[in-house]
């Protein structure tokens, strides 16, 4: 009697399971348009994932994977706060959140409706990076429980307003970039003199850090935002197997490279780095950037995009969990 009871517990047990994360997030088809935010890994315009040709952002992957209409609020260069970090960009909360209002306000977004519409945000390379928390440059003494707490509240200024469906990005393994490998260079991003294994593993602390951290505040955040759908794309894992397993996602005519860039400058060290003309750059052409997980010293190459959109498409129509947790 007692191992007929374990079977059907066994059994029982899995198919609850299944049941309670169906009723998690959106519905199959509910959601037919993205809102995105974020910084250059998200910017739609100022495209930074595919070298001298012709590129796509992800997001334009993912309306089109997702068959949904885009609205895209991200910008080069922004930090959550200028005021937990300043930086000479426009940043979420001065920036793209008054946009986005205004823009919504003004009737430009008129078919968004709060049932059908998904946020979501991937932010957080420069606000840890470099110039920023990294190199001692947050304002105020700022930390990254500053900087995380002020992405994730991101969710409760557009809940407020009437929104519910959301997806927050993790930061990806930073410390995997060239800008912060152990074989790092002077480069476009920093050329000052630098201990790149220090650097290396400091990155790795403070990126999965403020990952644990933002994921322990989406946990606590249903309590406070009844109704909302809220969840969490987990980017650090997807990079980190995209790096330990290149062959499910690279399919580019060149051997298979995780730690070098499609475009790479190599700057004097010391050297001022928008002064491009010091800097010795070479550059990977055709089909075989396919074959690269990073476009430069920071940002992920298109093929990459590619897997985010398609991953992303898949969360938000329920079609795969791999890499998505819905808290609500």
């Amino acid at each position: 009697m007692v191992a007929l009871t374990f079977l059907v517990a066994s059994l029982v047990a899995p198919a609850i399971a299944a049941a309670s994360a169906l009723t998690l997030g959106p519905r199959p088809g509910q959601i037919k348009n993205l809102v995105t935010f974020g910084d250059s890994y998200t910017d739609i315009t100022l495209l930074w994932d595919g070298g001298s040709g012709p590129s796509t952002a992800w997001p334009v992957y993912a309306a089109r994977d997702g068959h949904l209409n885009l609205n895209s609020f991200a910008r080069t260069g922004a930090a959550c706060s200028n005021n937990i970090t300043w930086r000479p960009w426009p940043s979420l909360f001065e920036a793209e959140l008054p946009e986005f209002f205004a823009a919504n306000a003004n009737g430009s977004l008129k078919a968004l409706k709060p049932q059908d519409t998904i946020f979501t945000l991937w932010l957080g390379t420069n606000d840890i990076g470099a110039n920023a928390l990294f190199t001692g440059n947050g304002t105020k003494g700022a930390t990254i429980v500053d900087t995380v707490g002020c992405a994730v509240n991101f969710i409760n200024v557009l809940y407020k307003s009437g929104w519910r469906n959301f997806l927050f990005q993790n930061m990806l393994p930073l410390d995997k970039t060239v800008l912060y490998s152990v074989d790092s260079y002077p480069n476009l991003y920093w050329t000052l003199q630098r201990n790149t294994t220090e650097w290396n593993l400091m990155m790795k602390e403070l990126s999965t850090a403020g990952n644990e951290i933002a994921k322990l505040m989406l946990q606590l955040l249903p309590a406070s935002t009844p109704g909302a759908h809220i969840g969490l794309f987990d980017s650090h894992g997807l990079f980190t197997d995209m790096a330990a397993h290149p062959e499910r996602y690279l399919n580019g005519t060149a051997p298979l490279n995780t730690t070098a860039a499609i475009r790479s400058c190599v700057y004097p060290e010391g050297a001022d780095p928008l002064n491009k003309t010091l800097a010795t750059c070479t550059e990977v052409k055709g089909t075989d950037v396919d074959s690269y997980l990073w476009f430069d010293e920071l940002h992920p190459s298109e093929q990459a995009d590619r897997v985010v959109a398609r991953e992303i498409a898949a969360a938000i129509n329920r079609k795969s969990s791999n890499w998505t947790t819905w808290y609500s």
